[in-house]
């Protein structure tokens, strides 16, 4: 206030003294009134009585001008107009040329003659008998704050002099403008932290944002009025943004998530988005678009969300108001985004937190797995018990517990005799079906017909002998495992069945026409390589992939030689105890020479070459010459590289069973044991070499 004190004291002398004089006791009346508010409109009437005293007037008042084009009646005092006419709106357009005064004080002498009653508010003021008005700027730097008028009912009442006793009126008014707006800037500034400030506790409740993004947006709803508040986040791709939480009523046909236009995919560095208007500011034929007008939002300020200088999605505040948002309103969304990130951080940190804890109880959870089921597997007696510390066979046992629990097809693969069936056994041991049933079929003891009729059963007279109904193997195993032993050696037409059965989880007995459902795990096996039968046109390819779903290989065991001393001390004992007569062990060369054998009928081979040995012994010492020929005769292992000129397979085989049936004396049941084999595989090669 002292500065207008100064400029009137120091400008040009146009007043004569005494009026001069009056006018600074009045500016300085004046500037203790007002110092004493932070609202000029609460001491307006004081203000106006004081001036009285130098300008003579029937009203005054002070308007303000409020962005964009709006003109507040703010303070009005005079005969009878305070009450009446305070608080009152304009637009811009509501009044006549000659009632704007944007750079100079102006004058009007006879209202009537001047003014435009076109226009609502230049009605109004000669509604109210005015005759002069004098009026001028308020100004705050160089933005139009408001102004100042004085009103009449006589004609021609100011002149110049009134004019300079207006300007410093009009700069107290200006300056308790200023002060009265700082103030309430300061006042919403600490009314929006209040406002912050709750977010941080209801966001500290929840370590999922989604919990209390309801109560979020209530809070924030108090410092940027919203119908709506969302929070997006970007998927994996980028393309798409998934909605990851929405305030208010759940909407039930709201999409997931709303696919990007490419300039949005590409726009990155972003800081802000204000939509004033929905329906033409944004592309028609867009996803957004669409969803946006579809629920009535028409406008939308957009912020985004970083975590760790890396965007993931935006806070998004919708509105049913065209033009809601301005720049003015980025600073504060801006605030209420950063706390949003910072609860997902927490979020992201406690996830990782929790996926590691997981982790580590998983992989606790899997080693015990792994024990347990090691321990029973060495726990059972007989053949089928597995054993072996190589870490090939470790490996083994680790795939199996880790896909033991689930529903998952297994394919096991590997040589003959390598344990199978033994592993399939230890599978649905551990698995949730154990308390259901472990139904075996080996697909290469059947011919096709009946193997399709073991698989599927059949009804009474499905075909010649069928005297009555039978139920299937997958019937017999449901609830459980079916084991289905050399799946390779099915025939197409049964490919084809056990497809569906796959695919479809149903099936029909031969013969019959109910559709019955497939209540089974599946474990198959095979020592044959599937991806060339494929090749040859002798096994479906789509078979073949809803089979190997999860495949483990067998190693044969030849690459586990470790394991050889600790499986013949197993068998020996389960042997002695089979036979009633203990074996007294196994001399230091036989170990060796069991150790140098290229076993290429494994365990199942080494089970029994050991069996014969040890009848042969009589409880006495095993020896090299109680070992079967191929064994002493330390001949090449399945593992030695192939000659520069090639290896004919087929001949070896062929060659193995012809000698496996004259060491045999033509028993073909004692033949099949020496080459680890079943009798209907030892048949099946029977019948392929002619033999």
């Amino acid at each position: 206030m002292r500065v207008t004190e100064a400029a009137l004291a120091e400008a040009p002398p146009r007043l004569p003294a005494a009026r001069r004089d009056l006018l600074l006791s009045v500016v300085s009346e004046i500037s203790r009134t007002v110092a004493a508010t932070l609202e000029l409109s609460e001491v307006f009437s004081r203000v106006a009585d004081a001036v009285r005293r130098v300008l003579p007037f029937d009203a005054m008042g002070v308007t303000r001008f409020e962005p964009p084009d709006d003109v507040l009646l703010y303070a009005i005092a005079g005969d009878e107009v305070e009450e009446q006419y305070r608080g009152k709106r304009f637009h811009v357009s509501d009044m006549s040329p000659a009632l704007v005064a944007i750079d100079a004080i102006r004058r009007i002498g006879d209202a009537p003659a001047e003014l435009d009653p076109a226009f609502p508010l230049d009605r109004e003021v000669l509604a109210q008998g005015t005759r002069s008005h004098l009026f001028g700027p308020l100004r705050r730097g160089s933005e139009l704050a408001g102004s100042l008028w004085f009103a009449s009912r006589l004609p021609h009442l100011y002149g110049e002099e009134d004019e300079e006793v207006f300007r410093p009126l009009a700069d107290l008014a200006a300056l308790a403008l200023e002060h009265e707006r700082l103030h309430a800037v300061e006042r919403e500034r600490r009314r929006r932290r209040d406002v912050l400030e709750q977010l941080v506790p209801t966001l500290a409740k929840a370590l999922d944002v989604r919990e209390v993004f309801d109560q979020v947006s209530q809070i924030a709803s108090q410092v940027i009025p919203h119908d709506r508040m969302a929070l997006g986040l970007l998927d994996e791709d980028r393309r798409t943004v998934r909605i990851h939480a929405l305030s208010g009523e759940v909407i039930p046909d709201l999409p997931g998530s709303i696919r990007l236009s490419d300039p949005e995919i590409s726009k990155q560095e972003w800081e802000f988005e204000i939509v004033r208007d929905v329906n033409s500011e944004l592309d028609a034929s867009s996803e957004r678009c669409h969803i946006l007008v579809q629920h009535g939002i028409r406008s939308m300020l957009r912020i985004p969300i970083r975590l760790e200088g890396e965007l993931v999605g935006a806070l998004v505040f919708h509105s049913k108001t065209v033009g809601q948002y301005s720049e003015a309103d980025v600073d504060i969304a801006r605030r209420v985004a950063d706390q949003v990130a910072l609860a997902l951080s927490h979020q992201r940190l406690a996830e990782e937190a929790r996926r590691a804890a997981d982790a580590r109880e998983q992989a606790l959870r899997l080693e015990a797995r792994v024990a347990s089921l090691t321990e029973e597997l060495e726990q059972r007696d007989g053949f089928h018990r597995v054993i072996g510390r190589a870490k090939s066979w470790r490996d083994v046992l680790v795939q199996a517990t880790k896909v033991a629990l689930t529903e998952t097809t297994v394919l096991l693969t590997g040589e003959s005799g390598t344990g199978k069936e033994v592993l399939a056994r230890a599978l649905h041991r551990a698995s949730r079906r154990s308390e259901g049933p472990f139904v075996a079929l080996n697909c290469a003891a059947l011919p096709d017909q009946l193997l399709e009729s073991e698989l599927f059963g059949y009804e009474k007279g499905a075909f010649t002998g069928a005297a009555g109904n039978k139920p299937g193997r997958l019937e017999q195993a449901a609830g459980g495992v079916l084991f289905l032993d050399e799946v390779g050696e099915m025939s197409p037409l049964v490919q084809a069945k056990f497809l569906r059965v796959l695919q479809e989880r149903e099936f029909q007995r031969l013969g019959g026409t109910r559709v019955l459902k497939a209540d089974v795990r599946v474990i198959a096996a095979t020592n044959r390589d599937l991806k060339q039968a494929i090749a040859r046109g002798a096994f479906r390819e789509d078979l073949y992939y809803r089979l190997h779903v999860f495949e483990i290989h067998l190693p044969p065991l030849r690459e586990r030689r470790e394991d050889i001393l600790q499986l013949t001390e197993h068998f020996l004992a389960q042997i002695g105890r089979d036979l009633a007569q203990p074996v007294a062990g196994v001399s230091r060369e036989a170990r060796d020479l069991l150790l140098a054998y290229g076993w290429p009928g494994n365990v199942r081979e080494l089970r029994n070459a050991l069996e014969r040995a040890a009848i042969l012994a009589e409880g006495g010492l095993i020896t090299a010459g109680h070992l079967p020929i191929a064994v002493t005769e330390r001949d090449p292992s399945p593992g030695v590289a192939a000659p520069a000129q090639g290896l004919d397979l087929e001949a070896v085989e062929r060659t193995m069973v012809e000698q496996a049936l004259k060491q045999a004396g033509g028993n073909k049941s004692k033949a099949a044991k020496l080459l680890g084999l079943t009798r209907a595989q030892l048949y099946t090669r029977l019948e392929k070499y002619g033999i």
